[in-house]
């Protein structure tokens, strides 16, 4: 159970990391839009739905929460940001990635509890949270320009 729950943690620092990264401006900007409230929307649920899920991972590598409880936290934070509907393309390519990632994240932990191989799933959370580190990198720049404000992620 700890080694999942730092697997936990360190995937949910990497996306922290990737987020932190949008905001220092070193990409190239990507397509032009204007920042709607529904990119807003996003990039503040975003920030609540990893905070959130960073707690119950805490919590269960604590041992004070169960495996099911931090599954089901994961199964519902996919769905809530699988129901955003950001309008700029990058941020909704980051939506996607973190869809994945979250659904990925909660089979490794099913399986870990299984006493299973949760390597692979945690494996591909990994890799979906740093593509979205670079795909938010290069975004950034042309983002902060059209006004989405990105600081609430950090």
């Amino acid at each position: 159970m700890r080694r999942i729950g730092l697997t936990a943690a360190g995937l949910l620092a990497t996306l922290t990391l990737a987020l932190t990264i949008v905001n220092t401006g070193r990409a190239k900007p990507s397509l032009a839009h204007t920042c709607t409230a529904t990119d807003r929307q996003f990039i503040q649920e975003a920030r609540t739905t990893m905070a959130e899920v960073g707690l119950w991972s805490d919590q269960y590598e604590s041992g004070d929460t169960g495996a099911g409880d931090v599954v089901s936290q994961a199964q519902a934070a996919a769905r809530h940001m699988g129901n955003m509907g950001p309008t700029d393309p990058s941020l909704e390519q980051t939506r996607r990635l973190m869809v994945g990632m979250l659904t990925e994240y909660s089979k490794a932990v099913r399986i870990q509890v299984r006493h299973g191989n949760a390597g692979p799933h945690m494996y591909r959370a990994y890799g979906l949270a740093n593509y979205a580190h670079g795909l938010l990198e290069k975004a950034q720049p042309s983002l902060a320009r059209m006004g989405c404000d990105l600081t609430p992620l950090l």
